[in-house]
């Protein structure tokens, strides 16, 4: 079994789990052991077919995140080859999750924490939450698959606007481009984020996961093959798609098994 740092933190209430990035003392910011955690944290949850829905946070009310730990910098960032090293080593667990993906945010959510919000699915933020993607005042420049990343959620114009004044926005501006799916007061945050991944969780999980694997093929221009094509059809033979059926005729709550 993977050993997670003490500065992730995952917890389960039946087929929730909810990963948390756990430096308070730092507003969350992501140190190398943290990255590598928290995307191993995600490969063990991705394996679980007993999860149906993952919250990802941080710790206490003050931040989601402030982006890399630059106490970093200089050893882990201090040329090229360095930094492109740095970089893989955060690992895709995240962007690989197959389960739904809720984002819930509170307070500051900048940088590379903002950064991890393209590869959730849904994004709940605080009335008071702060976005920012400060790079530019740091002399670094985002890549090429950071960009795209954040135009799955933004337009191109926004993206750069966010990019080139390297400014804080409030959450109402990061509703209004897209970057965040819904705000509601700050102490509704977990009320709200909890209940839809309630929602979620009562759904068919099988159905869930071809949504969000459809949805990202969708991201690549390549055309779909027949067999891609197919898949969607694959649910008409699945005991859940007899469950649902069932359910629906009887007028009675479904209890999906995932098969």
């Amino acid at each position: 079994m993977t050993t997670l740092p003490d500065t992730i933190l995952v917890d389960r209430d039946g087929a929730i789990a909810t990963v948390t990035i756990n430096r308070p003392e730092k507003l969350n910011a992501i140190d190398t052991r943290t990255a590598r955690g928290l995307s191993d944290a995600f490969d063990m949850l991705s394996a679980d077919d007993g999860v149906r829905a993952v919250v990802l946070r941080g710790a206490g009310d003050r931040a989601f995140g402030v982006g890399a730990d630059i106490s970093e910098f200089g050893d882990r960032r201090d040329d090229p080859d360095r930094a492109r090293d740095y970089e893989a080593s955060w690992g895709s667990g995240l962007a690989d999750c197959r389960h739904p993906v809720i984002a819930l945010v509170k307070g500051y959510c900048i940088g590379g924490s903002l950064g991890l919000l393209p590869d959730t699915d849904i994004r709940i933020a605080g009335e008071s939450a702060t976005f920012a993607i400060p790079a530019g005042r740091l002399g670094i420049a985002y890549g090429h698959d950071d960009i795209a990343r954040l135009k799955r959620l933004v337009s191109h114009a926004h993206a750069l606007e966010i990019l080139l004044e390297a400014d804080r926005f409030p959450a109402g501006r990061a509703l209004e481009i897209g970057l965040v799916s819904r705000i509601v007061p700050d102490d509704e945050v977990e009320t709200e984020v909890y209940a839809a991944a309630r929602r979620i969780a009562a759904n068919a999980p099988l159905s869930a996961r071809w949504h969000k694997k459809f949805a990202r093929r969708l991201l690549d221009p390549a055309p779909l093959t027949e067999e891609e094509r197919a898949e969607p059809f694959l649910c008409f033979a699945t005991e859940d798609y007899g469950i649902g059926r069932a359910a629906f005729a009887a007028r009675t709550t479904p209890r999906f098994k995932g098969r």
